[in-house]
């Protein structure tokens, strides 16, 4: 009896373990940028898949230093989603938070970064200014010619 008692302590020890390695996190963060592609990407396990730009000018020559950063959401994460196109169709900027997962596995998209909160930035006339539709040009006005000759 005592050698079941500790194989099934065993067992629940193991299986401990490997949930908390599948369903916990490493470390958690904020990053900021914006959102360059969306796509949904998998076989079996569907995730969304994207890639965010950060960075901006280094101090000294003025340079691009541009980088891109790539991370998965969950297909359930409707919000997120929507936020993300959203941002993607108006050019906004855009904060992600995200937790860094042990190891990539299938369901949890083809990254370690995994979004689980994104927090749309209000435009303030950066990159993409929003389009405005161009105001037609007044027509032109008639001279009468017959008084001169």
């Amino acid at each position: 009896m005592r050698k079941w008692g500790f194989l099934l302590l065993f067992l629940a020890i193991v299986f401990g373990i490997i949930y908390y390695l599948t369903f916990g996190y490493y470390s958690e963060g904020k990053r900021g940028g914006f959102v360059n592609k969306l796509s949904n990407k998998g076989y079996l396990f569907k995730t969304y898949e994207g890639e965010l730009r950060t960075g901006g000018l280094y101090e000294g020559d003025g340079t691009m230093n541009s980088t891109e950063w790539a991370f998965s959401v969950s297909g359930k994460n409707k919000e997120a989603i929507e936020n993300l196109d959203l941002a993607i169709k108006n050019g906004s900027r855009v904060s992600l938070t995200y937790e860094e997962k042990f190891f990539t596995l299938p369901w949890n998209g083809e990254t370690k970064y995994f979004v689980t909160k994104v927090e749309v930035l209000e435009n303030r006339g950066g990159n993409f200014p929003p389009v405005q539709a161009p105001v037609p040009a007044p027509a032109p006005t008639q001279v009468d010619t017959t008084e001169i000759l």
